[in-house]
């Protein structure tokens, strides 16, 4: 009987751990199908820059209470580069990241409290922030003017709108949005450009690139990875190490122990 129990109970672990599995990775992912964007700790030109779009453009509304300003001489920064570049919330090195707007006034412009940035990127995913900074359009239905193609209804107004130009959403004749399907199958508007930004160019057939923009966006991302592990690439080197001395120190004298063990069996 309680065998049967055992072996039932560890079924039902089993059953939770392959649910589990989808679910954290859905988690990870944003809960969609979006376009990879390159993630590289290693390269510090690209946090750095990170930091400074982060720092100028996101911590006004938005905090990141687990991430401290002196943290960022990990990426290559001196303590000096980040007291003149990158502080304008305090003037100890040693605080954490703390927006510039009051709380409850951005929750009466807004409509809602600017969430903290922290984690940001472990609870959506690389991929789903890289998509959403890339989706804002003009929409003059919401109250910020701005909608977006990731997250319909999003209180945020385009913070980088100078950077990426101005998309607007293309109309039917009833005036209703006109949706299309993108190339993972999602139902979004169809945008058009109604300005470029400074990071973007018009070809002379009308075709906008914006490979300038998309870099910009992929640094910010590469920066809020980082903020939501610091000691990532830390971890991972230990890992390595770990595994290093279990192959060549551990598995010798497992391996010796159990010739031991067995020698009179053998």
């Amino acid at each position: 009987m309680r065998a049967a129990k055992m072996k039932q109970t560890l079924k039902n672990w089993f059953a939770a751990l392959l649910l589990a599995v989808p679910m954290s990775a859905a988690v990870a992912s944003g809960g969609g199908h979006y376009e990879k964007v390159d993630i590289d700790l290693r390269d510090q030109v690209s946090l750095q820059h990170g930091a400074q779009i982060f720092t100028n453009y996101c911590l006004s509304c938005h905090s990141a209470s687990g991430m401290r300003f002196n943290r960022l001489k990990d990426i290559g920064l001196t303590e000096d580069e980040i007291k003149k570049n990158l502080m304008f919330t305090t003037d100890n090195v040693g605080d954490v990241m703390v927006a510039a707007m009051d709380p409850k006034d951005a929750s009466k412009w807004l409509g809602a409290p600017p969430p903290d940035l922290t984690l940001i990127a472990r609870s959506k995913g690389a991929d789903y922030l890289y998509a959403y900074m890339r989706g804002f359009y003009k929409d003059p239905t919401r109250p910020t003017g701005w909608n977006n193609t990731v997250l319909a209804g999003a209180s945020m107004p385009h913070p980088l709108w100078e950077q990426q130009g101005v998309q607007a959403v293309e109309l039917d004749a009833k005036g209703q949005p006109v949706m299309i399907k993108d190339e993972h199958g999602n139902l979004t508007p169809k945008l058009y450009w109604e300005s470029t930004g400074l990071h973007s160019r018009r070809l002379p057939n009308g075709k906008v690139i914006q490979k300038e923009y998309d870099t910009y966006v992929r640094d910010l991302v590469n920066y809020l990875v980082y903020m939501g592990e610091p000691a990532q690439l830390q971890r991972h080197r230990i890992g390595y190490m770990v595994l290093a001395f279990l192959f060549a120190v551990m598995l010798p004298l497992a391996y010796f122990l159990k010739k031991e063990f067995w020698k009179d069996v053998h």
